[in-house]
């Protein structure tokens, strides 16, 4: 349950976030809504009420308009600590220990390695070297011969051709 600190009695308005600043007063602070572009009014004092912090609470503006706070929820504490002083004065129950039985122990085996089968080697596709092709001086605004082709796959594509080619063909 949470617990009134300071009585303010703020009247809330739309778009506003409302939140105990720095120095323990009452400040808003307009939200963005959206996602445009951030407003640029700074925060502003709703009023002064000069609240000392202190440490594990968490101090916010309830219903009212007021300055309450709450405890502080901290990791691993399930039970409230009246509950963990009754569990503490009991002494813990002792467990029977039961003797683990000696096992002989076995010689590891030895994995036997599977026989490497070697591969057929393949012949790579030699290379063929790209021969350096003289630039022939094209006059005009002459358009690129490409000449159609398919490929082992069965796909066709475009290459250029050469200027010997193209000089047989006309």
């Amino acid at each position: 349950m949470a617990s009134k600190v300071e009585r303010t009695g703020i009247r809330r308005e739309k778009g506003w976030l409302y939140y105990l600043d720095k120095k323990g007063h009452v400040s808003r602070a307009k939200m963005a809504r959206g996602g445009g572009k951030p407003s640029r009014i700074r925060p502003q004092l709703v009023a002064k009420a000069g609240v000392k912090r202190e440490e594990g609470w968490l101090y916010f503006i309830d219903r009212d308009g007021d300055v309450a706070r709450t405890r502080m929820a901290r990791r691993g504490t399930k039970r409230r600590s009246t509950a963990r002083k009754k569990t503490a004065r009991r002494a813990p129950a002792r467990r029977k220990t039961t003797r683990k039985k000696a096992t002989a122990r076995r010689p590891a085996r030895k994995t036997a390695r599977k026989k490497t089968t070697r591969k057929k080697t393949t012949r790579k596709k030699t290379a063929r070297k790209k021969t350096a092709r003289k630039k022939t001086v094209r006059r005009g605004t002459a358009r690129k011969k490409t000449a159609r082709r398919t490929t082992a796959r069965g796909k066709t594509t475009r290459r250029r051709t050469t200027a010997r080619k193209t000089a047989r063909r006309r």
